[in-house]
């Protein structure tokens, strides 16, 4: 599928132009020759890139660029402007644009900064996807496997390596009853031939780091059976 390109320019030939020659280079496109129509445009569809003229009709390029960064940050703008002063590309820049282009230009070095953006837009989607998949949520915590980061809402958990081990398994079976010997076997390893008591000791290191002075308590006991990680308010741990 094609990368999608909106351009926002009111002067219709060069629209034209610049509709043509990223066509040929394989990217799909939609033209609005208004400050007003391009935001309409913009809000309908998907894109993943904006060309936006600063000098519009309507609205003004600004003021289109300033709607669109309310609405998200993460589709890349690039400012198309006859102007030459600082004060313009820096006000533009402050308001989101990720880059910038001066009339007249040549199209050989849009293109490039087209691709150059594109590309940092991908790779941006990778390394959210790749810190997504090491990502765990519960309720008010928060665990990353890989930084190994733990939060519970804005505090920081120090975790000794065993208790992270222990409360990421328990994070990656939210709501499921889990017995001493599963844990064992999943945190301590098959060859573990220890007192399964072990597990309780270490329940207690996490409540009190977890769940400590917190209204609600995550880390709950099933009598009989083992622990599981669901949230019940306001009763004392078991």
């Amino acid at each position: 599928m094609s990368e999608r390109i909106l351009i926002i320019e009111d002067e219709e030939n060069i629209a034209r132009v610049l509709q043509l020659e990223l066509e040929f280079e394989g990217y799909t496109t939609g033209v609005a020759h208004s400050g007003t129509d391009g935001l309409i445009a913009y809000r309908e569809q998907p894109w993943n890139l904006v060309l936006l003229d600063l000098m519009l009709p309507g609205l003004s390029g600004l003021d289109v660029l300033r709607r669109i960064r309310s609405d998200e940050t993460q589709t890349p703008v690039i400012l198309l402007t006859a102007k030459n002063s600082v004060e313009d590309k820096v006000s533009g820049l402050d308001l989101g644009a990720n880059d910038y282009v001066t009339k007249p230009f040549q199209m050989e070095e849009l293109l490039a900064r087209i691709r150059a953006n594109l590309r940092i837009k991908k790779s941006e989607k990778s390394e959210n996807k790749q810190q997504d998949a090491f990502s765990h949520n519960f309720k008010e915590v928060t665990l990353n496997e890989q930084t190994r980061d733990v939060k519970r809402k804005n505090r920081n958990v120090e975790l000794t390596p065993r208790e992270f081990d222990l409360l990421l398994h328990l994070m990656k079976h939210p709501n499921q009853v889990l017995s001493r010997e599963q844990l064992i076997e999943s945190v301590w390893g098959y060859d573990y031939y220890g007192d399964t008591n072990v597990v309780d000791v270490y329940i207690r290191y996490l409540r009190k780091k977890i769940d400590y002075g917190e209204a609600s308590k995550y880390i709950q006991t099933v009598r009989g059976v083992g622990y599981v990680l669901r949230e019940q308010a306001d009763e004392a741990e078991k």
